[in-house]
C-alpha cells in the first residue's frame, strides 16, 4: 500500500491543534502517548516536551547514516523496539515480541516500508517518514503453520523487489531478528544477510536533543508513579499490591508497559532477581525494586531503590548494605564523561569488597533508551569472559547499578540511577529520593 495514494486519514484529527510535543491535541488520536495528567505535571515541573517530528527525523537520519557507512542496501527490522525507533509507531508491542507480524525495511536512500497488521495504514498515519504500508510479514508457525516456508518466500520476494528498485545491485542487507524460514528465503534469493542488531544498537546509543527531552518527561512521569507506589507500600500488603500501583500509575500518564516484575521484600531481597508475588510485607523489612519501565514516548525509565518499611528503625546491617550500594553508584557515576573507555569504567571507581562479589549485579553500567541498550559494562571479575571494547560519547545514556548483599544474608539492597553523558561529564536524570531512614 503506497501511503501517498492509499493512506486512510483520521477525520477526527485537526492538524492545526497540537499538544506541547507536537502530537494532535485530540483525545481520539490513533497515536498513543502522554495523557493530560502527564502534560499537567510536566508543565508544573517546567519540563519541556519533545518535538516528535524532529525526534523521528533524527532517528531516521541516524539509521540511514549507519546503513550508508556500512555500504549496505538497507536494514530489515523485526524487533518491535527497533521498529519503534525507526518509525515511532507501535501496535500490540508485547504480543509482537513473540509473534513477529510487523517488519520495517529502511533502504540506504531513506525509503521506509512498514509491514503492519492487516496492512492497516491508518495505524501509522501520523508517521510521514513511513512511505509505504504493506501486509505479509507474518511467517511464524501460529499464523502460517505448514505454509510457513511459502509465506516466508513471498515476503522475501517483496524484499528482493524493493532492493532491486531502491539499491540497484547492492545485495547486502542488515537484519536484526528474523524467523529461520525468512532467513533461508532471503539467502536463497542471493541476498547477503548482515548483522543488523549491531547497526541498530550503535545508532540508538547516541540520543538527540528531543530524545533527551522525551526521556526527561518519561523519568518525571515514572518518578510520580513511584511516589504513588510508595504511598501504598506498607506492612500488611502484598508485593503484588505494591507493584500493581506502579503499573496503574504508569498507564495513567501514558506510559506503556513494564519489562519485568522485579520487586521483593524481606528475605526475598537476597539473592536478587526474585519477581514480586503474593508475599505479605512485614514490619521493619526492606522492599527493593527495579522499575524496568517503558514509559511516556516509549522511553525506558530504569530506576532502583530500596525502602525500609515499618514503624521502627533500620538495623545496622540494613544501613550498612545501603551505604555501600549508595557509595558504589555515586562514586562510579563520577567516572562518566565523553572519551572514557568501557575498560576504564570496568576497572575504575568503587571496588566491592570480597563479601559482595558472589551476589554482585550483572553489569556495573548499561546503556538505556527505549529499553536496556548497548553497552553492557561489566565488573572486573567478569571482564575476561564477558566484556567488549567501546568509548563513551556525548548523548549516550547509562544506568549505574548496584546490588549489595552477602551469601546467606537476611536481606539485600538494590540501587540504580539513570544518567546522560554530556559534553563535559554527566547529568544525573534521576530525582527519585533515596530512603532517608536508610541514608541516615
Amino acid at each position: 500500500m503506497d501511503r501517498s495514494q492509499h493512506s486512510i486519514p483520521n477525520p477526527k484529527i485537526d492538524p492545526s491543534r497540537r499538544r506541547p510535543d507536537n502530537t494532535p491535541d485530540d483525545d481520539d488520536r490513533v497515536e498513543i502517548g502522554p495523557t493530560p495528567l502527564a502534560y499537567a505535571e510536566w508543565a508544573e515541573a517546567g519540563i519541556e516536551c519533545p518535538d516528535l517530528p524532529q525526534m523521528r527525523q533524527f532517528r531516521w537520519q541516524r539509521l540511514v547514516d549507519h546503513i550508508v557507512e556500512r555500504d549496505w542496501a538497507g536494514v530489515l527490522l523485526f524487533d518491535p523496539l527497533n521498529i519503534r525507533y525507526a518509525t515511532d509507531t507501535t501496535h500490540m508491542q508485547l504480543w509482537n515480541t513473540h509473534n513477529p507480524f510487523r517488519a520495517v525495511l529502511l533502504t540506504a536512500d531513506g525509503h521506509m516500508v512498514l509491514w503492519e497488521y492487516g496492512g492497516l495504514a491508518y495505524l501509522s498515519d501520523y508517521a510521514p517518514l513511513v512511505k509505504e504500508v504493506r501486509a505479509g510479514a507474518s511467517f511464524f508457525y501460529f499464523a502460517t503453520g505448514d505454509r510457513t516456508e511459502e509465506k516466508a518466500e513471498l515476503f522475501a520476494h517483496q524484499i528482493n523487489d524493493l532492493l532491486r528498485e531502491r539499491a540497484g545491485g547492492n545485495r547486502k542487507l542488515g537484519v536484526d531478528k528474523i524467523q529461520i524460514a525468512g532467513l533461508r528465503a532471503l539467502e536463497a534469493l542471493g541476498i547477503e544477510v548482515e548483522e543488523g542488531e549491531e547497526l541498530t544498537e550503535r545508532a540508538r546509543a547516541v540520543k538527540g536533543s528531543d530524545e533527551i527531552r522525551a526521556m526527561r518527561c518519561a523519568m518525571h512521569a515514572c518518578e510520580q508513579s513511584i511516589a504513588e507506589m510508595r504511598s501504598v507500600c506498607a506492612p500488611g500488603v502484598t508485593e503484588n499490591d505494591v507493584w500493581a500501583e506502579l503499573h496503574k500509575s504508569n498507564i495513567r500518564r501514558g506510559g506503556e508497559w513494564i519489562e519485568t516484575r522485579i520487586l521483593s521484600s524481606g528475605p526475598r531481597t537476597n539473592p536478587w532477581f526474585q519477581e514480586c508475588g503474593p508475599r505479605v510485607i512485614k514490619n521493619n523489612e526492606i522492599v527493593a525494586w527495579d522499575t524496568d519501565l517503558i514509559g511516556c514516548y516509549g522511553m525506558c525509565a530504569d530506576i532502583s531503590r530500596s525502602w525500609f518499611i515499618g514503624d521502627g528503625v533500620p538495623t545496622n546491617e540494613q544501613m550498612r548494605l545501603h551505604a555501600v550500594a549508595h557509595e558504589h553508584i555515586m562514586t562510579n557515576m563520577e567516572l562518566i564523561k565523553p572519551g572514557v573507555s568501557f575498560e576504564e569504567l570496568t576497572f575504575g571507581g568503587h571496588m566491592l569488597d570480597d563479601e559482595f562479589l558472589d551476589l554482585k549485579y550483572g553489569s556495573k553500567f548499561h546503556g538505556v533508551g527505549i529499553c536496556d541498550e548497548w553497552p553492557a559494562i561489566k565488573y572486573p571479575q567478569d571482564h575476561a569472559e564477558r566484556a567488549y571494547p567501546g568509548v563513551l560519547e556525548t548523548g549516550m545514556m547509562l544506568c549505574v547499578e548496584a546490588y549489595i548483599g552477602v551469601v546467606g544474608g537476611k536481606e539485600g539492597i538494590k540501587l540504580e540511577d539513570q544518567v546522560l553523558v554530556t559534553e563535559t561529564g554527566f547529568e544525573n536524570l534521576t530525582k527519585c529520593p533515596f530512603d532517608p531512614k536508610l541514608l541516615s
